[in-house]
Formats: structure tokens, C-alpha cells, sequence
């Protein structure tokens, strides 16, 4: 099978590499579609994910979407041919976060696409059978790389708890926001600010159902939240980028009492944080950490609603293009929303 092994930072090499039959409660998959993830390109460009350094080489991908080639002994309900949103995420089922339904922090996670564990930009991958999916007939496989960015914006709104009406500021219109828009407009969020340089990214944000969009390179985005909204600050405040200063302006931007949410992943592993306004106000402050059995709501959601999310998925490219796919992502060239790896 042919996989894409980041061997250093930007730099991409293919490979022939053989695959075992699946084992015992496994189902083999030809992987179809992958969505370039955010924390992709972390690896790409920046060599590690946080204080998480990559070990070259490694496949990255988290976001995909095949069809069932065999199954191992022991599976039942799954066919050759069966299509799929596969679950990235492997737990163990028995540790103490595990057994109070965290699953997102097992303290035995395997995640495929992090350092020593393969992800999925390869054309096949042995799965355990719970890491399946079944998808309906009329979803496009590239459509349901979105299930899994999908859950993560769902993950958030457990943190988020909008109310009817209530306001939201979300910073970055990169997939994550577009999706957390999505998830705002369903959660029924009132007026939505979405803030992002690049102005494609600011269009997709108003389809995806932002009331405005701000571009942060031409005003204080958080100074024109508080006078838009006669200086009393938005409900709640969430972070989708993680770039120099979003996290601040999000703390800047939301009212007394109010709530903040970093889904975003920072760079650095330390930044800066302006303690002062974040303690005037009492915020709260929530970190999310992927997503937590959201993927089902997410399926739901999406073949639901495919028309609307449809626009995200911008661009496909053959596993062999990987690395020019990642080079235009990274450089939010050609209107680039979603990139899915084919």
C-alpha cells in the first residue's frame, strides 16, 4: 500500500509499505478520503503539536473516511464494500477517566496520527470494529472526514452551554470555527461574531451562519465586540485559532461572568495570558481536548444538514499531491476551507 510519511518539517515522502490481515475483532479498511487537520499542520510546519514534538518518520491524519476491504475473526454487521467514518481514537476502557466516561483523557489513549502511532494518510488501515462508523449511502466519503472536527465542535458546546440567544465571539474561521459556528446556530446562539484575517475564511463564516465578521488585522476585533455590543462583552467567547493574541481578545471580548473556551492549539507551549481582566470579570475559563463520544451526534448532524456543510470541503487532492495539498493549506491559498487528502 502506498503511505505519506512526514520525514521532517514540510517535507513529505511516499512509500510502499505491506499491511497485515486484521486480527480478531478488526476490520480492514481502504482509506478513501482524509481531512488535513489543524494539528497537522502543526507537524508539518512546526515540527511538534504544543510541547508534543514529532518523531520523524510518522503518517499524520485524523479526520477519515473508507470502506470496509475484510474483517478479522469475531466481527459480525460489516461487509467488503461497507462505507465508514473511522474514529481515530483508541482507549483502553479501564482506566479511572475511562470508567467516569472521559474517554478523551484515557490515561492509555492511542491516537493515530501522533508520534510512534500511524495515522491515516495510507490507503489501508486495520481498525478495531468499535472504531467504525457506518455512513448512509448519499454522504460523500470526503464529506464524512467532517464527522470528526464535527465532534470536536460538538465537545465544545458541552463547555460553551449556550442559552437560547445568547452571544458568541469566535475566533478563527478555520474548520474548527466553521464547524463551531454550526454547532452555535444549532445550540441557538443569537448574534455571532466570527474573527479571521484571510477573507475567504470570513465568507464561509457567513454561510456557515456568523451575524459579522471581523478582520483583526484592520481594528482591535475585541474593542469593536465591546462597542457593538454597547460595552457589555459577548456571552461567551471561544478560541478555534490559538494564534499571538486570540486567546487575550477572547478574554477581552466576553462579559462579567462570562465564559471562554480554547479549542484552538497554541504553538508554543507557553503564552501569555492576561490574568487581570480574565480575574475582574470572574470568567470562566474551559480547555477542550478533541471530542468525547460526540461522533454519532456528529453523523447525525451532518447527513442531516449535508447541504449546509457541503461548502466547507473546498479542495481534494490524491495521496500522491500530499505535500503541495499541505503547502497551499498552509498558506491559505486558492480559497482553501477544507482540504481532504483522496
Amino acid at each position: 500500500m502506498l503511505v505519506a510519511e512526514l520525514i521532517s518539517q514540510r517535507q513529505f515522502h511516499l512509500t510502499e509499505q505491506s499491511i497485515e490481515d486484521p486480527g480478531p475483532g478488526e476490520v480492514q479498511v481502504r482509506v478513501n478520503a482524509v481531512g488535513v487537520c489543524g494539528s497537522d499542520l502543526h507537524s508539518y510546519a512546526e515540527g511538534a503539536v504544543g510541547d508534543t514534538a514529532c518523531r520523524y518518520p510518522m503518517v499524520l491524519g485524523h479526520e477519515p473516511a473508507g470502506t470496509v476491504v475484510k474483517t478479522g475473526s469475531g466481527v459480525l454487521g460489516w461487509q467488503p464494500g461497507d462505507r465508514a467514518a473511522l474514529e481515530p481514537a483508541q482507549y483502553c476502557y479501564h482506566c479511572e477517566y475511562c470508567r467516569s466516561g472521559h474517554y478523551n483523557v484515557c490515561a492509555n489513549i492511542r491516537f493515530l496520527s501522533t508520534p510512534g502511532i500511524p495515522g491515516f494518510f495510507r490507503e489501508l488501515v486495520n481498525l478495531p470494529v468499535t472504531n467504525l462508523l457506518a455512513i448512509p449511502p448519499e454522504l460523500p466519503l470526503e464529506l464524512a472526514t467532517v464527522v470528526e472536527p464535527l465532534a470536536v465542535a460538538l465537545h465544545s458546546m458541552r463547555f460553551a452551554a449556550i442559552q437560547l440567544g445568547e452571544t458568541v465571539a469566535v475566533f478563527g474561521a478555520g474548520p474548527i470555527g466553521l464547524l463551531t459556528i454550526a454547532c452555535l446556530k444549532v445550540a441557538g446562539a443569537g448574534r455571532i461574531w466570527a474573527i479571521d484575517p484571510v477573507a475567504h475564511r470570513r465568507e464561509l463564516a457567513r454561510h456557515m451562519g456568523a451575524d459579522a465578521t471581523l478582520d483583526p488585522t484592520q481594528m482591535d476585533d475585541a474593542r469593536q465586540i465591546l462597542a457593538d455590543t454597547a460595552n457589555r462583552g459577548v456571552d461567551c467567547a471561544i478560541d478555534c485559532a490559538a494564534k499571538e493574541g486570540t486567546t487575550n481578545a477572547a478574554i477581552r471580548a466576553v462579559r462579567n461572568a462570562g465564559r471562554v473556551v480554547l479549542t484552538g492549539i497554541h504553538s508554543a507551549a507557553m503564552v501569555p495570558i492576561e490574568t487581570s481582566p480574565m480575574r475582574r470579570k470572574e470568567l470562566t475559563i474551559f480547555n477542550v481536548r478533541r471530542s468525547n463520544d460526540e461522533a454519532h451526534a456528529a453523523l447525525g448532524l451532518l447527513t442531516a444538514r449535508m447541504a449546509w456543510f457541503a461548502p466547507l470541503v473546498t479542495h481534494t487532492r490524491p495521496l500522491s499531491g500530499i505535500a503541495d495539498a499541505f503547502a497551499l493549506t498552509e498558506h491559505y491559498a486558492d480559497g482553501v476551507g477544507k482540504m481532504v487528502i483522496v
